[in-house]
C-alpha cells in the first residue's frame, strides 16, 4: 500500500455551523487554485474533511504549498482502504511502517463516522493494535505520549488512515471575512500585517505611497517584490501607488516640522479611504505597533484617526518588533525589507516629531494648506494599479483615471 491521498482538517471553521457550508467551499476553491500546477489531482469535500487525490503527483510539494494555505489547521498523508477490518490492518500496518523504523512505541485511534460499522472504535483500536504488535517486533503501546499515532477514520465507502499530522497555517480561507486595503510600505511591520490580516480569512488589496525623485525605482520595486510574497497566501493582488511627493513637499513648506509626521499620515489615511471606498475594501489595515514609533502612540493614533471613521485593522498592536520580525522571517519578506532603499515616510522625517499632538493643533495647522482636497483628488485619479502575483510581479498596469468615467 501507499499514501494515495492527504487528507485536510478544519479549524475554527468547526464552529461555524449554518455558515460552515460556505467556509467549506471556499477552502476548497483555494486549494484548487493553490495546487492549479497539479492537474492530475482531485479535490473532494466531505462532511468532516477536504481530502486530496494525489494521482501519481508530487506529495512533498503539495504538502510544502498547502501549509501557507488559510482555513487549513492540519494535514495528512493518507491510506484510503475498504472499510473493511482486513483492508484497515493491511492499512494501519504499512501507515505504521511509513512512519518511521525509529518508533518503539504507538496508539491507535480509531474514530467510526459510519455508525453502521459493526465494530466499535474501541474495539477496532485492540484490534488494529494487536495486529501491528505481531508484525513490529520490540513494539509496546503507548496511549499517552506514542511516537506513532495511526489514526483510523471509518466512512460508509472507505476508510483513511493516518500516521503523521502536519501543522497548517489556520485562520480562515482568505476572501471569507470580505476585503479590506492594507497600507504597504517598504519596511518590515506592513507585510506582517497584510499575511495576519489575510490569516482572518480577509482578501486584501495594497496602497503604497511614492514620493519621486526622492524614492527611486528599487524603492518601488521593493514593495512590488513584498506584494508578490504575500499574494502567495492570498493570491493576486492589486497594488495602488499613490503619487505622493506634491502632497508631502506642501506639507513640508507649510506645517511645523514636529507635526509634518501627523499630517503626512493623514493625508494617507485620507487617500487610503477614498481608494478603498472605490475598490469595495471595507476597512484599513496598518502595520502599526503601539508605541514603536512617534505616529504609533495613542496620542498620534487619535489624532491621525480623526479625518475617518473607516474601520482601522491593526494585527499588530501589541506586538513587539522581535515578534514581527519571527513572522516576517516565516513568511519571506524579512529580507525583502531591509533592503536599503528609502520610502516616502523617511525622506523627510523630522528630527523632532510630536509623539503627543493636538487634535487642535493639527487642524490648525491643516488651514494653512488651502489646497488640500485638490491635492487628494490628484493623488486619487493619478494612482497607477498594478496587479501582482506570485509567478509574475507585473501583470497589468492600468491608470486609476480611467475607472472614474
Amino acid at each position: 500500500m501507499e499514501y494515495d491521498h492527504i487528507l485536510v482538517r478544519y479549524g475554527e471553521m468547526s464552529l461555524k455551523r449554518r455558515n460552515r457550508s460556505r467556509f467549506e467551499q471556499a477552502l476548497k476553491q483555494n486549494i484548487k487554485q493553490k495546487l492549479k500546477d497539479f492537474p492530475n489531482i482531485t479535490v473532494n469535500r466531505t462532511r468532516d474533511h477536504i481530502y486530496i487525490v494525489l494521482n501519481g503527483e508530487d506529495h512533498v510539494k503539495i504538502m510544502e504549498i498547502l501549509k501557507g494555505v488559510f482555513g487549513i489547521q492540519s494535514f495528512s498523508l493518507a491510506i484510503k482502504t475498504k472499510s473493511e477490518l482486513e483492508a484497515i490492518r493491511e492499512g494501519a500496518l504499512a501507515a505504521f511502517l511509513e512512519a518511521g523504523t525509529n518508533a518503539r512505541t504507538f496508539k491507535i485511534t480509531a474514530k467510526r463516522g459510519d455508525k453502521e460499522f459493526p465494530i466499535t472504535s474501541q474495539d477496532l483500536n485492540h484490534l488494529v493494535g494487536s495486529h501491528i504488535l505481531k508484525n513490529v517486533p520490540g513494539l509496546k503501546v503507548d496511549v499517552h505520549n506514542p511516537d506513532v499515532n495511526v489514526r483510523i477514520d471509518v466512512r460508509r465507502e472507505m476508510t483513511f488512515i493516518t500516521s503523521k499530522v502536519v501543522k497548517g497555517a489556520g485562520g480562515f480561507p482568505v476572501g471569507t471575512n470580505g476585503k479590506a486595503l492594507l497600507m504597504l510600505s517598504g519596511g518590515i511591520d506592513s507585510p506582517v500585517a497584510g499575511y495576519m490580516t489575510m490569516k482572518r480569512g480577509v482578501k486584501i488589496e495594497a496602497v503604497h505611497f511614492y514620493s519621486p525623485p526622492y524614492t527611486n525605482e528599487r524603492a518601488k520595486q521593493k514593495v512590488l517584490d513584498l506584494a508578490a510574497k504575500l499574494s502567495n497566501y492570498g493570491g493576486k493582488i492589486r497594488l495602488h501607488i499613490v503619487p505622493f511627493t506634491e502632497i508631502q513637499q506642501e506639507i513640508h513648506k507649510f506645517i511645523p516640522s514636529s507635526y509634518t509626521m501627523t499630517a503626512m499620515r493623514r493625508m494617507m489615511l485620507r487617500i487610503a479611504v477614498r481608494i478603498a471606498e472605490k475598490n469595495g475594501a471595507l476597512a484599513i489595515a496598518t502595520g502599526e505597533s503601539l508605541g514603536q514609533v512617534a505616529s504609533q502612540t495613542i496620542e498620534s493614533m487619535h489624532a491621525i484617526n480623526e479625518v475617518t471613521n473607516y474601520p482601522i485593522i491593526r494585527p499588530l498592536i501589541a506586538m513587539d518588533k522581535l515578534e514581527i520580525i519571527d513572522i516576517a522571517k516565516k513568511i519571506d519578506t524579512f529580507d525583502i525589507s531591509i533592503r536599503p532603499y528609502e520610502d516616502c515616510c523617511t525622506i523627510f522625517l523630522p528630527s523632532d516629531p510630536k509623539t503627543k499632538p493636538k487634535k487642535d493643533r493639527i487642524n490648525y495647522y491643516e488651514t494653512k494648506l488651502e489646497n488640500i482636497e485638490d491635492l487628494i483628488e490628484k493623488a486619487v485619479n493619478e494612482t497607477e494599479t498594478i496587479e501582482i502575483d506570485v509567478n509574475s510581479t507585473m501583470v497589468e498596469k492600468e491608470n486609476e483615471f480611467q475607472d472614474l468615467f
